[in-house]
């Protein structure tokens, strides 16, 4: 479970986040919508100890994220899109299994969940190859892999499917549901009403720092009289409903 509570960050005079506050239970998946630059990542990064608050704190699992960080980060799977910032000299095997270690997995464990991890993500045409040379697709499968090798209760993924072909998009969203099928509590950002749609129990509108609406995507065409979703979020984040 994720409590958010108040969440501010600033950036010298830039307000990144201000004061935003939501609720994720256990086994749901969150999502987080908004444009380039509305807080999405700032609210993630804050969420994994990337980043300390300004102000405001959150609850993830019993823990406080002001106060006990180091106890969270146990907790938690942590997945950005862009560069997957693998080790290029390593293999996908290795990669996943350094991550394992640092999580303090013993290594016939890390084994067994890499070749599962290896099946259930097709990587075993190049689970043994050297990370190098991988399309942006097989990096985000080997990414994907080593943010879950631990098995945490709780995911982060902020835009997973940033960049991918529509083959890689499906794996990534097929492992999100199925993760949610395994009782993991998941925020999902993304600047997708389609994606959010897909893979989303609730979702947050955020702008410029803002929540400017939360609610089940149902609730969201009740409450606007509107079965497109798309022109919902623009019509909220352009001001259509004030």
């Amino acid at each position: 479970m994720i409590e958010v509570i108040k969440l501010s960050k600033k950036f010298k005079e830039i307000v990144a986040v201000n004061s935003i506050s939501f609720k994720v239970d256990k086994g749901k998946v969150f999502g987080l919508l908004g444009e380039n630059g509305a807080g999405k990542t700032t609210t993630l990064r804050i969420l994994a100890t990337m980043l300390k608050p300004t102000s405001g704190t959150a609850v993830i699992n019993g823990y406080d994220l002001a106060s006990e960080p180091e106890k969270i980060r146990g907790e938690i799977g942590i997945l950005f899109g862009g560069e997957a910032g693998l080790y290029d000299r390593l293999t996908a095997r290795e990669n996943i299994a350094y991550f394992g270690l640092l999580n303090g997995m013993d290594k016939v464990e890390i084994n067994e969940r890499v070749d599962e991890l290896s099946r259930i993500l097709e990587m075993e045409d190049f689970i043994d190859r050297r990370a190098g040379k991988f399309s942006k697709g097989m990096k985000q499968k080997v990414a994907i892999a080593r943010s879950i090798v631990h098995n945490p209760s709780i995911m982060l993924f902020d835009e997973p499917t940033s960049g991918l072909d529509v083959s890689a998009t499906r794996i990534v969203h097929n492992f999100i549901k199925e993760l949610k099928n395994q009782g993991k509590t998941i925020i999902f950002s993304s600047h997708s009403m389609d994606e959010v749609g897909k893979l989303c129990d609730e979702v947050g509108i955020i702008h410029k720092g803002n929540i400017v609406e939360q609610s089940t995507l149902e609730g969201l065409r009740k409450k606007y009289g509107e079965d497109d979703l798309e022109e919902i979020f623009m019509g909220l984040v352009g001001g259509k409903y004030e």
